[in-house]
């Protein structure tokens, strides 16, 4: 039972794709030597468990990873609901994100990704001095929060949705970094100054036509972290950026990529 447990966990998370239970069903017959009876059992208690749960999408069920409980993100980075405890390592940084409608819940391989992108830029020291990051669409805020939880001095979240900057305004206060981060109602384009971190989990299209403005708001050294890419569009990203910027790192999830790039 614990090893179709954890097949069918594994299947779930790899998936670049929403699943069904017969999805899920026939994948385990293919992989497992188990009747479908075991497997039906083994996914109701996983269930049962809260490690999986149904999500109702457009009239259709799929099972998906449950997010009401604290996950590991990435080596370090913890993210769970509030009202959730949980003992930490002596390296975790644990992130309380409260549910909403506001994208950058963990549940997106493009955050996944971009946390993952953080982690390494920041392990890795890859700027000149670890002074202020700028999170461009920060949606739930997660990503200005881990910056801060992880080194950086500050960091301001922009968004032009008033949604998300009230949802990433209770999560920073959650996670009591209010004096190092700001939620601020302003356009990429007004933005004035250097920073040292530029994090922006956005579309491909985005990404590209920020690119002179990126260059010039990252200081000499500075880092950005870029990710909501598809992999097919990863190399056109890549190209673009060029001019200025060496990737350092990158990598793929369930069809989607991220990189970290570090100015010349």
């Amino acid at each position: 039972m614990i090893n179709i447990c954890k097949k069918i966990t594994d299947y779930v998370s790899a998936s670049p794709r929403r699943l069904t239970q017969r999805d899920i069903v026939r994948e385990m017959s293919r992989q497992c030597s188990v009747t479908r009876k075991e497997i039906n059992a083994a996914l109701r208690s996983l269930l049962e468990a809260n490690e999986l749960v149904y999500r109702y999408v457009d009239g259709h069920s799929f099972v998906e990873a449950s997010l009401d409980k604290a996950i590991r993100i990435t080596e370090r980075v913890i993210l769970k609901p509030p009202n959730i405890s949980y003992q930490p390592l002596s390296h975790d940084v644990v992130i309380s994100i409260q549910s909403g409608a506001s994208f950058g819940s963990g549940s997106h391989p493009t955050t996944r990704l971009a946390l993952a992108a953080i982690e390494f830029a920041l392990n890795n020291k890859l700027f000149f001095k670890e002074t202020r990051a700028l999170d461009i669409g920060t949606g739930s805020g997660v990503l200005a929060i881990a910056a801060v939880m992880m080194g950086m001095d500050a960091a301001i979240g922009i968004d032009i949705d008033p949604c998300a900057r009230a949802e990433a305004a209770e999560n920073v206060r959650l996670n009591q970094v209010e004096k190092q981060i700001e939620i601020q109602d302003q356009d990429i384009e007004t933005i004035s100054g250097k920073f040292a971190l530029i994090l922006a989990n956005l579309r491909y299209p985005t990404l590209k036509s920020l690119y002179p403005k990126i260059t010039e708001i990252t200081e000499s050294g500075g880092v950005v972290v870029v990710s909501g890419i598809h992999q097919d569009e990863l190399a056109d990203l890549l190209s673009c950026y060029a001019p200025n910027f060496i990737c350092e790192w990158q990598k793929s999830e369930k069809n989607w990529s991220a990189a970290v790039f570090q100015k010349r």
